[in-house]
Order: structure tokens, then C-alpha cells, then sequence
């Protein structure tokens, strides 16, 4: 419980009489104020468990995928590789995570691009696809403790059987989100701890109660569903008339709740989760977001774990959202990474607190704005988090945020119950300096000496405190890392390789479709190691991904370009290749993509166009190119003139290219088809 004992102002040095009739007691905080100084609204604080403790606490994680947003990191070299792991998951070491939320691919675009789904086709399976499993891994290695979550975006096609809906077999669904569950510990040795239903969209009562069933059924008690990541209705109202529901279900999980919750959620009396928050770019003011809902999400909301979308901001700047995680590690080729103030901001709390521990029963409301919440492990220790944001420098991406004040104020707290004989707290801050750009992140400062269960401090705006009785907090850090480079002017990938750590080929960002090394084991030799797209249905859509497949690499601000690749067509009849320069979109806007198309088909003919739906034709005419036969493409563009040769011979001339003026290369097929490529080369 929270009590405060007054409300007054402090000006003049530890005592001062206001109007003549208030007398305020000495402050344990920072020395007297400067004279002239404004006088400080102080409030008092008490925090004390002897009548009970809060709900639990469940922790502070973030998301990988929906979609694709680690999809660069993988491609980083050592040792910088592991440095960018090591904030992110190490225990007092940086953000020491306690939480992460992985998208189970479903072969479709969730955002910033597709993760292949480790059953493209009904009769295959492969538990080594994509990159979450050793991401997964990675943060076990050096967190044994944090808790994984999966959640699908998308899903195969074949699960739909042709309808863009996963419910009208529920029994196949479940099928599929359990095997990737069972695949998981068999081939990784990972235990999913939590599993979602289907992220923003629809659930279905009869397929969460049956996705318990096959849980249970396959020895996974102990794996916790969560629903249903979208809003806080319908699913707890369904849960208050549907005791069946009720009981499956262990967490709400909503997203974007703007720190508050909903009466019908409460009466669940079930876990109430921030289970996707914060999406904001990564500079002061979106710390500044991230400090005040990491506190508000429980003060205003009784949300005991908030989720940050997205986990690292590993995908070409340019594609939606860009810069949305925590860090910034987007330039595997030079090696450059950014840890970004949000890192810090989540240490505050993460450091300090583990899963299990309670909150204490407190208002966490300051009375000049700005919030706190105070946790405890049962077993003496306490941390107290304190945050002052204003409202311009803590706006968060959604929802809209109302109007506040917050000022610089006093906070007097005062220690019972078993916290009373506590002598000294450890103090670590950060403010965020938004007049000369020079923030103080995360430094530990001079203990507070606790006098007869008593402290006080002098908070400005924009500041966070954690006080606690734990000593073990770090500010760890590495040598910088290589200073920032644009993606090299000239590039080659020859595919040729034999054990690949990964499905995918480096730096290539699959949109839609899914790009994967191949074995061709019938080749005669020159092309026994390629880059097929392998999906060959349209998936059950999150967005509307579009009717061609794509896959885009390089640097956005490219203008004039070469790109050249060997292509196969393996569908007759109707199937086709192409290869682009200068485009200009992706991730949830893929459907609207602009750039210079050069396309062949399997009938003979080819077209340039000015966009993916190959609507706007600048050129067409025969080429004599067959499937089932390797061909070579080049597209030079120069300026507002684009051509293009097919092995080696041109083909056409003279296209006028006026927009757009820039953008990635790319290469991809006229449908959801097999088609391989070879020797890719930018220039």
C-alpha cells in the first residue's frame, strides 16, 4: 500500500515553513537546493509487504520476428557477432533480457519480411530453417533462465487447404504449432516455456481448447498458452462465460495497451501481459517511451511482463519500422552495431528483478508526475524503479498518447515491515538529455544511506532511478565497433556452398516467398549449389503479400546498377524468373512496390516493368528462353535508361526509367513456383 503523509513544497535548505503553518522535516537526498532556487513539490512514499505482497512479477523480454527483424545479425562476423548477444541476453551485462518472444515462420511477410516455416509442405519437416532456433540458443547459452515464447504470424497454405483461415481444421493446426514445440526440444534441445495463437488476428475457442488437448497429449503440461495478442477483448469476456476457455488459457496477452488494462481482464484473475509494446525508434524519445511503460504497464494496467517489438533492429533500415529495436545491428558487412539508449533503460529493471519476484501493493503514482514500482524476492531484497518522462519525450509509436505534466519533485520514501532494517540502497541513473543530446545512461551513483527506514530524493524531468539492496549490477561494454559502412558497390554470391550454417544466403531479404539453398543433385556441374524459392502455395496471410515472389539486397540509396544472375525455371507453361534494380518497397507495403523489372517466362516471351504486379509494362517481346534450362540475365540501369541482356546478348534497349530514382536489387518469380538462381552479382 502506498500512504502519503503530505504534500508540500521544499525550497529553502532542509527546512522551510510555507505560508507559516507547514514545518517539513529534513531530506536524505542531495544537498540543500541553490538559493533562488524554485521550491520542489515533495511528496512521501511508503513501501511495506506487511499485509501482502502485489502479483508476481513475469519479466521484461522482446520479440525476434514478425517478421524477419533478425534477419541481418546472423551475418555478422565475430567477435561482433556475440558482443550484440551478449547485450541483449547476458545477466548483468546490458539489456539481460528475461523474456524472448520468437515468431514461428510461416513462410509469409509479418512485417519486414518472410521466416520460412519448418513445415513449407504437409509432408515435410525441418527443424533447421531460418534463424530463430539458434537465436533461441544463443540466449540460453548465456541465460539458462529466460523464458521462450513462440508465436505464429502466418502459416502455410496447406494447413488452410486453400482458405486464407487456420481454424477450419483446427486439428491440423495444432498439429503444426506442436510439432514445431516437440521439434524445438528434439533437435535444439530447447523448452518453449509459452505458445501464442495467432499474433493480431482472429482466435478460436475450440482450437485454443484443442491446441491444450495436443499439448497435453504430446507431454508438454508444462508449455503455457498465451491469448491472445491483440486486444484485451473479446478474449476475456469469452473467458468469463466460457469456464472451458478459462481454464486453458494461463496469460492475456495484449498488445499496445498504452500502460492500461481493461475490467473484464481483472476479473479473469488470470497473468495480464504487455505482450507486444514499444515498436518506436530507438533514439532518446523512444527510451523515453520504453522507461515509462516498463513502470505504467503495472502501475496503470496490472501487467506483470512487457514485450518490446522488436528485439534487435537487424533488416534494411528502409523497410517498415526501421530502427524499431532496442539496438541497431542492420551492417553485417562492416560490422557496425549501435547500443542504443533503450538497452539501458530496460537494464534498470532487468538487472535488478527476476522472474518470481512481486511487486509491492503500491499506487506508483508521483505527485509531480512520473511513476514507481517497488519489487521484492520474498527474501529481504527490494528494487525500486523510478521514472519521470515527460509527454513529448516518452511517446511511444501507438496508441496516442493524452496530455500530462510532469516536474521536478521530492520523493520521500519510507521502509516497513521487512524492509525497515534495510541501511543503504544502491543507485543507478540515467537521464536523457534532450536540450544538448548528452544523456547519462545507466550509471551507478553513491549508495542512499536509509536513516530509520527512511530516504528521500530529488528527481528532475526525465530521469530513471533504480534503488536496490542488490549488488550486482553492470554496465558492461566493448571496444566500439567498425565505424559504419554502406553495403559494398560490388557483390557476388555463387551459392557455393556445401554445409550452410543457415537456410537462407546472407544479406538477402526474402519479401515474399522464402529463398533457400538448394542441392541440385542432378546438375552436371556448373550449377549443383543454387538459391531456390521453395513456396509454392500462397501461405495463410498476416498482410497481403504479394502474387510474385521477391527477395531484395543492397543498399536503398543505389541509383545506377547492374545486376546480373543465372536463372532456372522449373514451371512450364506459365512460370517466370526476373531480376530488378532500384526497388523501392517491402515489408508490409511489399504489394506496392515499384522499380525496373526484367522478366522472363517459360512460353518464350519477356517484359520490363516498372513494378512487381508487372501492371506497368515498358517493354515486351520474345526472348526464347524455356524452363528446365539455365539462361543468364543482366539489367543495367543508367540514369533514366535501362537495358537488358540475356546470355550475354542484348535483348532490349532504351527503356526510359524516370521513377523510382533509387533502391535495393533484387531477384524473384511471377508466382508462388520452384524457379533456382545462380552467380548473383551487383555492380
Amino acid at each position: 500500500r502506498i500512504m502519503r503523509r503530505e504534500r508540500s513544497w521544499t525550497g529553502m535548505g532542509c527546512a522551510a515553513l510555507l505560508w507559516g503553518t507547514i514545518l517539513l522535516g529534513c531530506s536524505c537526498g542531495p544537498g540543500p537546493p541553490r538559493a533562488g532556487a524554485a521550491p520542489l513539490l515533495a511528496a512521501t512514499y511508503v513501501l511495506d509487504d506487511a499485509n501482502g505482497l502485489g502479483r508476481e512479477f513475469d519479466g521484461i523480454g522482446a520479440v525476434s520476428g514478425g517478421g524477419a527483424t533478425s534477419r541481418l545479425l546472423v551475418n555478422y562476423q565475430e567477435p561482433y557477432r556475440s558482443q550484440i548477444l551478449d547485450y541483449l541476453f547476458k545477466p548483468n551485462f546490458g539489456a539481460s533480457l528475461h523474456i524472448l518472444k520468437v515468431e514461428i515462420g510461416g513462410d509469409a511477410q509479418s512485417t519486414d519480411g518472410t521466416e520460412p516455416s519448418h513445415m513449407h509442405y504437409e509432408n515435410d519437416e525441418n527443424y533447421f530453417r531460418g534463424y530463430e532456433w539458434w537465436l533461441m540458443k544463443e540466449a540460453k547459452k548465456r541465460n539458462p533462465k529466460i523464458k521462450l515464447i513462440g508465436l505464429p504470424w502466418a502459416f502455410p497454405g496447406w494447413i488452410g487447404k486453400g482458405e486464407n483461415w487456420p481454424y477450419d481444421y483446427p486439428d491440423i493446426t495444432a498439429y503444426y504449432i506442436v510439432s514445431w514445440i516437440l521439434g524445438a526440444k528434439q533437435y535444439h534441445d530447447l523448452d518453449i516455456d509459452y505458445i501464442g495463437i495467432w499474433n493480431e488476428r482472429a482466435f478460436s475457442s475450440k482450437y485454443i481448447k484443442l491446441l491444450r488437448y495436443t499439448l497435453d497429449k504430446h507431454g508438454l503440461e508444462q508449455v503455457r498458452i498465451i491469448a491472445s495478442d491483440r486486444l484485451w477483448e473479446p478474449i476475456s469476456f469469452v473467458m468469463l462465460i466460457d469456464s472451458e476457455l478459462h481454464g486453458v488459457v494461463d496469460v492475456i496477452g495484449a498488445h499496445y495497451p498504452g500502460t492500461k488494462t481493461v475490467q473484464n481482464a481483472i476479473l479473469t484473475g488470470k497473468k495480464l501481459w504487455s505482450s507486444e509494446d514499444y515498436s518506436t525508434f530507438n533514439n532518446d524519445v523512444g527510451a523515453g517511451c520504453w522507461a515509462r511503460i516498463l513502470n505504467q504497464n503495472y502501475v496503470n494496467g496490472n501487467m506483470t511482463s512487457t514485450i518490446a517489438w522488436n528485439l534487435v533492429a537487424s533488416y534494411y533500415e528502409e523497410l517498415p519500422f526501421g530502427r524499431c529495436g532496442l539496438m541497431t545491428a542492420q551492417e553485417p558487412w562492416s560490422g557496425h552495431y549501435k547500443v542504443e539508449s533503450p538497452i539501458w533503460i530496460t537494464a534498470h529493471t532487468t538487472q535488478f528483478t527476476q522472474p518470481g519476484w512481486s511487486y509491492l501493493r503500491v499506487d506508483g503514482h508521483l505527485e509531480g508526475g512520473g511513476s514507481f514500482v517497488a519489487l521484492t524476492d520474498g527474501l529481504g531484497n527490494l528494487t525500486i524503479i523510478i521514472e519521470t518522462m515527460s509527454h513529448n519525450h516518452s511517446k511511444c509509436i501507438r496508441p496516442p498518447l493524452p496530455n500530462f505534466s510532469v516536474i521536478p519533485q521530492r520523493a520521500a520514501f519510507y521502509l516497513r515491515g521487512s524492509f525497515y532494517m534495510v541501511e543503504t540502497l544502491q543507485v543507478w541513473h540515467s537521464r536523457l538529455d534532450f536540450e544538448s543530446g548528452n544523456s547519462s545512461l545507466f550509471q551507478q551513483l553513491r549508495p542512499v544511506k536509509v536513516w530509520k527506514g527512511r530516504f528521500s530524493l530529488d528527481l528532475n524531468v526525465d530521469e530513471v532511478y533504480t534503488l536496490t539492496t542488490l549488488k550486482t549490477g553492470w554496465k558492461c561494454g566493448f571496444p566500439e565497433p567498425p565505424p559504419p559502412q554502406p553495403f559494398p558497390s560490388s557483390y557476388k554470391d555463387d551459392f557455393d556452398i556445401r554445409n550452410p550454417p543457415f537456410s537462407e544466403a546472407p544479406n538477402f531479404a526474402d519479401q515474399t516467398g522464402v529463398f533457400e539453398y538448394f542441392v541440385n543433385a542432378s546438375d552436371p556441374g556448373d550449377h549443383v549449389f543454387t538459391l531456390r524459392q521453395v513456396v509454392v502455395q500462397r501461405p495463410i496471410t498476416w498482410v497481403s503479400d504479394a502474387d510474385q515472389t521477391i527477395s531484395v539486397i543492397g543498399n536503398f540509396k543505389w541509383v545506377n546498377m547492374t545486376v546480373t544472375c543465372d536463372i532456372y525455371i522449373e514451371k512450364p507453361h506459365d512460370g517466370g524468373v526476373f531480376i530488378a534494380g532500384r526497388v523501392d518497397n517491402g515489408g508490409i507495403y511489399v504489394r506496392r512496390t515499384k522499380g525496373v523489372f526484367f522478366w522472363v517466362f517459360a512460353d518464350g516471351t519477356y517484359r520490363v516493368t516498372g513494378d512487381l504486379a508487372g501492371k506497368e509494362i515498358l517493354m515486351k517481346g520474345l526472348s526464347g528462353v524455356r524452363d528446365n534450362a539455365w539462361h543468364t540475365l543482366t539489367l543495367n540501369i543508367q540514369g533514366n535508361s535501362a537495358s537488358g541482356l540475356l546470355n550475354g546478348y542484348l535483348l532490349w534497349e532504351n527503356v526510359t526509367v524516370s521513377k523510382p530514382r533509387n533502391g535495393w536489387a533484387a531477384l524473384g518469380t511471377r508466382s508462388f513456383e520452384f524457379a533456382q538462381f545462380d552467380n548473383f552479382h551487383v555492380e
